[in-house]
């Protein structure tokens, strides 16, 4: 079967505490967007079958695609395999959850071919076991994610929204993001009741003014060239620019498509993935 494994991003992203497992609480808004990977996934005699069109992808158990076929059949003892082949359009180590993505779309893909009557809360249990965000993944749309991500409350529709995208040459790693991060030094954080209710009203504008993401304070410390992208893409008339997750991928908002398409058109130029797209 084909799958499309969409993209995320963050519309806010507050660290609020620290468990003493080391892992960061979070609170913080996600956004589905029309960007996405293409999986065919079917069934094999036996085994994990990983492959990819881009060759820098690994298609071993690094990838977080391998990981959830692999967890599904240990959990369910499958006794057949998986064939997964991926057509990667989702930038790597982006902030963007591709790999994520790919994962939830694996799971949704094994449920429906090998045991279409489990309940949807064991697969996000599984979810949850690769991955912060592939609970999110799962359900996708417009949602506000608590604890490290796996409590997922859906909100009202945010979506047809024009947004520009742009990753730069180089990834981040988000364990290196969250582990330079002092939370002590947070001074300003996201007014997340007034996001959701700029959500809630479709306010887009309102939206797009107080967007906050606190792990800025650790990428764009790093890499100046991010805030440069964000000061270019304001320049061009969007409403507001922010960096999605860990990084180092910056998104903006538009009101007007040919605003945004002269953007995309100027970006286009300078990074080699930027993309123009919607929220869905």
């Amino acid at each position: 079967m084909l799958v499309k494994a969409y993209a995320k991003i963050n519309l806010s992203l507050d660290v609020i505490g620290k468990r003493e497992d080391g892992y960061h609480l979070l609170r913080m808004i996600m956004q589905t967007i029309d960007l996405y990977d293409v999986l065919r996934i079917y069934k094999a005699q036996n085994g994990i079958h990983v492959s990819c069109n881009k060759n820098y992808v690994p298609c071993d158990s690094r990838n977080l695609a391998y990981k959830a076929a692999e967890l599904f059949i240990n959990r369910y003892d499958i006794k057949n395999g998986v064939n997964i082949r991926i057509v990667k359009n989702i930038p790597t180590s982006a902030g963007l959850a591709g790999g994520s993505a790919d994962a939830a779309a694996v799971l949704k893909a094994m449920k429906y071919i090998y045991a279409p009557g489990i309940h949807d809360s064991e697969l996000l249990e599984l979810a949850l076991k690769i991955g912060a965000d592939v609970p999110y993944c799962i359900i996708g749309g417009t949602a506000l994610c608590e604890g490290i991500g796996e409590l997922v409350t859906p909100l009202a529709p945010f979506k047809d929204h024009i947004l520009i995208l742009v990753k730069p040459s180089f990834g981040v790693s988000t364990k290196e993001v969250y582990r330079s991060l002092d939370i002590h030094k947070i001074i300003k954080h996201p007014d997340t009741k007034l996001l959701i209710d700029a959500v809630s009203r479709n306010r887009l504008a309102l939206l797009s003014k107080n967007m906050k993401n606190v792990l800025e304070n650790v990428t764009l410390k790093d890499h100046f060239i991010l805030r440069e992208i964000k000061e270019q893409l304001i320049d061009f008339g969007a409403l507001g620019a922010m960096m999605s997750g860990s990084g180092p991928s910056i998104f903006a908002f538009f009101d007007d498509m040919l605003k945004a398409q002269n953007c995309y058109d100027k970006m286009k130029t300078k990074y080699r993935e930027t993309f123009i797209t919607r929220t869905i």
